[in-house]
């Protein structure tokens, strides 16, 4: 089975890591510019770089649809921009799941493929698309949600020892960023991580740096920019898939095989729904 995957984040390549596992022909589609933190565990770096790694998987930017073929027959998930998803309708995927975690709908729609996916907010499971899991931590998270819609984003970031809103690092200024601190360096509260042109951006804790946006991105005020890990004892987690995205990416393959059980058992005359698995 073919699955197209929008967006290329920490999450979303947690799905694809999952999918991929479990035997799917993956394709992520992202924009030109993408704006990852956990840039060490994003098959979106591919857009920049042309190729990563992320644990065993090997991601490759691709241009078109033999590109894409070459990179299935190799073991390859391939990546590539288009933000629009215009390569949906030509290479007729079996799945499409919106990874972009944009708090809103930016077109993905129940039409795209015969199973649609949501990850969180801003999506109507049985309306937008088929099915919408939920992305907030806590005793729901990959809940996977039939009819309705997942939980309102807060805005507020998921604690980590003890830690929520001040292990985010966000732009205080419009302008080019340079970093200072690169992903896996232990910093200091108050230690300088980076510039927005001329203006410091300093860390609020001490820890390890989890993710930085990239050299040289444009960012704009109150951006996220970064995310430090109070837990010094764990720098190693910078450079693997998270909890949570390993979560999703189960729930995203629950998800699929709930919809063929419920298309097999159509088909022999039953009918099984429930709001929430």
């Amino acid at each position: 089975m073919k699955v197209v995957i929008r967006g290329g984040g920490d999450l979303a390549t947690g799905v694809a890591e999952v999918l991929y596992q479990s035997g799917f022909k993956i394709l992520i589609l992202d924009i030109e510019k993408p704006s990852s933190i956990r840039r060490s565990v994003c098959f979106s770096e591919a857009i920049y770089d042309g190729i990563i790694q992320v644990e065993n998987i090997i991601c490759k930017k691709v241009e078109n649809e033999n590109d894409i073929e070459k990179c299935w027959n190799e073991k390859i998930i391939p990546i590539m921009v288009d933000e629009k998803g215009e390569i949906i309708k030509k290479i007729k995927p079996d799945v499409v799941v919106d990874s972009i975690i944009a708090k809103k709908n930016l077109g993905t729609t129940k039409e795209m493929a015969p199973i649609t996916i949501a990850l969180g907010d801003g999506f109507k499971a049985g309306k937008d698309v088929d099915i919408v899991v939920e992305t907030m931590r806590g005793h729901n998270l990959g809940r996977v949600i039939t009819s309705g819609r997942a939980m309102k984003n807060t805005g507020i970031p998921g604690e980590i020892k003890g830690v929520s809103k001040d292990r985010v690092i966000y732009s205080l200024a419009n302008g080019r960023f340079s970093s200072v601190k690169k992903i896996g360096d232990t910093v200091q509260k108050d230690e300088i991580i980076g510039y927005v042109g001329d203006v410091e951006i300093r860390g609020k804790i001490s820890g390890v740096l989890r993710g930085i946006i990239r050299e040289g991105y444009e960012v704009t005020e109150n951006m996220k920019i970064g995310d430090i890990d109070p837990r010094i004892e764990e720098k190693n987690n910078c450079f693997t898939i998270s909890d949570k995205a390993r979560s999703l990416g189960g729930a995203v393959l629950r998800a699929i095989m709930f919809r063929l059980k419920e298309e097999r058992e159509k088909k022999n005359g039953n009918t099984y729904i429930e709001n929430s698995l």
